[in-house]
């Protein structure tokens, strides 16, 4: 097992950009820590049969992890994330209701004010590497950039164009005059 506490893993981004990190900071991502527990099953499993000379040798081994879809810029921010949250205790994913009323701590919400573009490559980062707290954080920052806004200010604020001719928006919002916050 000492080979897996000081194996360090290369994440590799689409530009082809190399991030070292220690392999607790890569297991914030259950994507990696689900490949490096399999890589390393794989391992002991394949060196079962030898006898061990090379151990003290493997002690440094990097495993290189291309992560094909997420741009350098915002790989490095994941990681300063993962950094920071190394030691940190996140709700179990079937705690789903304490996950979804928590709200987003400071150092979160300070790291996530960055522009638009950044946020959401930010969220399909943590989507796709399945990071699921900072995945939350991000959805709860979103949620709060809409909450009591009207559409207009909501169309505005994600640049979203309205599709809708006033009279098909008229008779929405006449349909759905129940449902408004009043």
């Amino acid at each position: 097992m000492a080979k897996s506490k000081s194996l360090n893993v290369v994440l590799v981004s689409v530009e082809g950009e190399r991030f070292t990190v220690e392999r607790k900071i890569a297991e914030r991502s259950l994507l990696l820590k689900n490949y490096l527990n399999d890589m390393h099953d794989s391992e002991l499993h394949e060196n079962s049969d030898s006898d061990n000379e090379d151990d003290e040798e493997d002690e440094d081994d990097e495993i290189v992890m291309p992560v094909p879809n997420v741009r350098s810029s915002v790989l490095q921010k994941v990681i300063e994330w993962a950094e920071h949250h190394k030691d940190s205790n996140f709700p179990d994913e079937e705690d789903d209701d304490s996950r979804k009323s928590a709200p987003v701590d400071s150092w979160d919400r300070e790291f996530l004010k960055v522009d638009q573009e950044m946020l959401y490559e930010i969220m399909l980062a943590a989507n796709y590497l399945n990071i699921k707290p900072l995945l939350d954080a991000g959805c709860k920052v979103v949620a709060e950039m809409i909450r009591g806004r009207t559409p207009e200010e909501i169309r505005r604020t994600f640049n979203i164009v309205n599709d809708f001719t006033p009279e098909e928006e008229a008779a929405i919002r006449r349909e759905n005059e129940w449902a408004e916050d009043r």
